[in-house]
């Protein structure tokens, strides 16, 4: 009992508790650390064993954080901020900024919204860089993986600092060559183009299974992106965003905007991270630009 009173958890146990809370695996946490798998095993069971406490539930499919790791993973996110800020301010001319940003969004969003968008900022801040993530999966703001979210959603996580940007409307197409020309031109041969197996829940799926539930998609993606350029090559009809198909020439409106579709996008970030220089000057910058008209 002495033993375990006496035990005082300092940064570098933080730091490795944090980092299994993201990974979830020993070798994920070693990259992460920069050591390797071994380390991050001898000093997550020095930490149980000078807590007294289990952190993790170990399973084949890696390590489950406990109440208690998490407890500790979000105070070491606490000091992982206030350490990036401190460098920051350390490190920075007044009149600079520089640094990493990382932006997590959807292929769609990325190519038709935020990459035109920092075009010029990139020449405003030559200092900053940037790593952006395209995936359906929203990395975790929370945790740190990313410090922008640009996402559609209806219902934006409450624990986030948010901006709306506007509504996503969307609506069928076809290629521009294509010998459809509006949607009373479709017939059960019309073969379709859909992201079901990526995105089993996107309204645009949705609306397909309800207004044409016998049709089977000739064409199954990962992606709006790849929807459009599918559906571009002739391939079949296809729900796309307005603000994507709008940039295309190759392509026809069928229809009007399907309203029962429409989401909304949001710009994001965590309260913890808004205050760093150079996520606040990506953040405002994308605030003021992005635009869905």
């Amino acid at each position: 009992m002495n033993a375990r009173t006496q035990y005082q958890i300092g940064a570098a146990e933080l730091d490795v508790v944090l980092a299994m809370v993201r990974s979830g695996t020993l070798a994920a946490a070693g990259e992460r650390l920069g050591v390797d798998a071994s380390t991050v095993f001898r000093a997550l069971q020095r930490i149980e064993r000078g807590l007294g406490l289990a952190l993790f539930e170990r399973s084949r499919s890696g390590y489950l954080a406990n109440e208690l790791a998490q407890a500790l993973a979000e105070q070491a996110e606490q000091v992982e901020a206030a350490l990036e800020a401190a460098r920051s301010a350390a490190q920075q001319r007044p009149d600079r900024v520089a640094g990493t940003v990382r932006i997590t969004t959807t292929d769609t969003i990325l190519h038709g919204l935020v990459a035109p968008a920092l075009k010029p900022l990139r020449a405003a801040h030559p200092l900053l860089d940037y790593e952006l993530h395209a995936g359906n999966e929203l990395a975790s703001l929370t945790r740190r993986d990313a410090d922008i979210a640009v996402r559609a959603t209806r219902r934006p996580p409450q624990h986030l600092v948010g901006r709306h940007v506007g509504p996503i409307r969307v609506a069928l197409y076809a290629a521009k060559k294509s010998a459809i020309k509006r949607v009373d031109d479709l017939d059960p041969a019309t073969p379709w183009i859909a992201p079901d197996d990526a995105l089993p829940d996107h309204p645009s799926v949705v609306w397909r299974k309800r207004r044409f539930p016998k049709v089977q998609p000739a064409y199954r993606v990962s992606s709006i992106m790849t929807v459009m350029e599918l559906v571009a090559l002739g391939l079949g009809v296809g729900v796309l965003p307005l603000f994507l198909a709008a940039q295309r020439s190759d392509l026809r409106q069928l229809g009007e905007v399907l309203d029962e579709c429409q989401t909304e996008l949001w710009l994001l970030t965590h309260p913890e991270s808004r205050h760093l220089r150079r996520v606040a000057t990506v953040y405002g910058h994308l605030a003021e630009t992005l635009s869905l008209d």
